[in-house]
Parts: C-alpha cells; sequence; structure tokens
C-alpha cells in the first residue's frame, strides 16, 4: 500500500522577496501551478524560489503545520531553520 504523503512548502518571490506558505500533496505541480501564474494569491509576485518543504503523514498535520510557520513563532522558526540561506552563508 502506497503511502499519502502531504508537503508544506515556503516559496520566495523574486519579485518581492515575500515569502508565501502553503500545502499540497503533489508539491512539483503546485511549484509549478506557482510559477506559471494559476494559483490566484501568487499570480502577481512570480517568479519563485523554493526555499523549504517538510512531509507530513496526515492531511491534519500539515493543516496544522502550515498554520504554525504563518504564526510568529513559525516565523521565528524558519529564520533559525534556514539562518545560512537568509544570511547568505555556507554552515561549516
Amino acid at each position: 500500500m502506497e503511502k499519502t504523503y502531504y508537503y508544506i512548502y515556503i516559496l520566495k518571490s523574486l519579485k518581492d522577496g515575500k515569502k508565501y506558505t502553503g500545502y499540497t500533496q503533489d508539491l512539483s505541480s503546485r511549484f509549478e501551478a506557482h510559477q506559471r501564474g494559476n494559483v490566484l494569491s501568487t499570480k502577481h509576485r512570480r517568479p519563485f524560489e523554493l526555499i523549504y518543504f517538510e512531509g507530513c503523514l496526515s492531511h491534519k498535520d500539515a493543516l496544522r503545520r502550515e498554520k504554525y510557520l504563518k504564526t510568529h513563532y513559525g516565523t521565528l522558526f524558519l529564520g533559525n531553520h534556514l539562518k545560512s540561506y537568509f544570511t547568505g552563508q555556507e554552515i561549516k
């Protein structure tokens, strides 16, 4: 039996530098939809860079994680977790 995964992802707009958080079952297709302008909420912020993703085994957990990452504490977590990305430094 094949497992279904749900992916939480963070995109960074290369146009305005802002981040977008979402979730999906098919990460590559969803990313392409964002890039093509097929997602209404991000249509005018293209192009994007995928800067983070993580997987969950349940839809409920993915929704909960997405909501958390959109909070103040979730933003702090991402800033700490992606510190080398945001500062442009390599971790050694």
